[in-house]
């Protein structure tokens, strides 16, 4: 390889994807089901299959199955936010709620399908969930499935539950006190096991180290989407406790922030195939701005019964509140912009599930505008906003044709193509 080869590689990030180029072993089924390196596997006799060969061997669905992994929760938290984009719509036509409802229910049909599958992989292929939750990588994809679980508690109450129905409206509830406590215990759980047995180096940082405290950030979220439809005596704790988690899940990503920036300083961008995962970092501060002015308007309004403003001040609230938006919204931008840069100066090659970070994180982000605009009634910011939402829905759509195509090529759910192996 000639060294003017060497600087283009370095350039757009090839010699990260030639590192990942791992043989198979094609008489190892074994090997092959575990996604092992190379490094395993040169000590064993036959032919070598290049991962990346559109000739190479095709796989049986069980061995497939072997590689489905955590990350394609981020097909269903994305499309449970492409309906609770729909629902917010600043500009809406006939019919377009009733497309959210029918994007709804398909994402819960999608849910499950995942879900089944993932039920199958690890029945099919014994020891493959603790494997799965230690990984280096894939462990940090487990997080998606809560993140698929706020979207459809979001969803379920935007779509679903009819007003002044007093048992769902409890149910929803529970739904969103059980989401707390299984978050928390997955923020403080997971990040305590990565801590005592993985050690990474800051060149190795990548946005889904944020991904375990996303799910109870996004408590916020829900608190802010639910409080409103609470009976008075219910919706003071349910705020309280969004915003401290929403406070929590921002405070952590903050400080993940300064490791992302010092990795970008010190190492560059990420290998093209995974510039999309970028975009993670624009949903933290997105989604804060989001649930902050959700929970300061669905605060009673009769929590202050003698008016006198000293303890809570609707009013002043609520400017604060537009206020802290307006200012999580820059960096959401800031983010958004470093990723699209990054992104248009080299496009990935190959399909990742990571491209779905494309979408999730500017749902959100285009959420917090729409919000932003309906709380200052600027009509200029909310065209604005719709013609983000339809770029986003383009981008699901190619980012869901990419998925598809995929599957059926082989691309993913392969040996050394999934979030099962560490390639960056």
């Amino acid at each position: 390889m000639s060294s003017n080869h060497n600087d283009m590689a370095d350039k757009y990030g090839r010699a990260d994807e030639e590192k990942s180029r791992a043989r198979y072993d094609a008489r190892e089924p074994g090997l092959e089901a575990q996604g092992q390196h190379s490094d395993h596997v040169h000590d064993h006799p036959g032919p070598q299959i290049d991962i990346y060969d559109p000739n190479r061997p095709k796989l049986g669905f069980k061995q497939r199955l072997h590689h489905f992994t955590w990350a394609w929760y981020t097909l269903p938290m994305s499309t449970g936010g492409l309906s609770l984009l729909i629902f917010a719509q600043p500009h809406q036509f006939p019919g377009l709620r009733s497309i959210g409802l029918a994007v709804y229910i398909i994402n819960i049909l999608i849910f499950t399908t995942v879900t089944a599958l993932m039920a199958a992989r690890f029945m099919l292929h014994p020891g493959d969930m603790s494997a799965s939750i230690k990984h280096p990588r894939e462990g940090f994809f487990v997080p998606t499935f809560f993140l698929s679980v706020a979207t459809l508690i979001t969803s379920t109450n935007r779509y679903a539950i009819p007003e002044n129905d007093v048992g769902l409206t409890w149910a929803i509830q529970g739904a969103f006190w059980a989401y707390v406590v299984a978050t928390l215990l997955l923020a403080v759980g997971q990040y305590s096991f990565v801590f005592a047995a993985h050690s990474f180096g800051l060149n190795t940082m990548m946005p889904t180290w944020i991904l375990p405290i996303f799910p109870i950030m996004l408590s916020g979220t829900i608190a802010s989407v639910i409080a409103s439809t609470q009976p008075e005596i219910a919706a003071v704790p349910i705020i309280v406790a969004g915003l401290t988690c929403q406070g929590l899940g921002f405070s952590v990503a903050i400080m993940m922030y300064a490791h992302m920036v010092g990795r970008l300083m010190q190492a560059g961008l990420p290998n093209r195939e995974h510039r999309p995962g970028l975009f993670m970092c624009v949903g933290p501060p997105a989604f804060t701005a989001l649930a902050v002015i959700g929970m300061a308007n669905g605060l009673p309004k009769n929590i202050d019964p003698d008016m006198d403003g000293r303890l809570f001040d609707q009013g002043i609230i609520r400017v604060i509140a537009l206020m802290s938006a307006i200012f999580l919204w820059a960096l959401s931008f800031w983010w958004f912009g470093i990723a699209f840069v990054a992104v248009i100066q080299a496009p990935p090659k190959y399909f990742h599930l990571g491209w779905w970070a494309m979408v999730f994180p500017n749902t959100g982000f285009i959420l917090a505008t729409i919000t932003i605009a309906n709380e200052i009634a600027n009509e200029g910011v909310k065209w604005v906003a719709t013609g983000m939402s339809v770029i986003l829905l383009i981008t699901y759509f190619f980012v869901f044709y990419s998925h598809v195509r995929a599957v059926l090529s082989q691309d993913i759910m392969y040996p050394g193509r999934d979030e099962d192996v560490e390639d960056h």
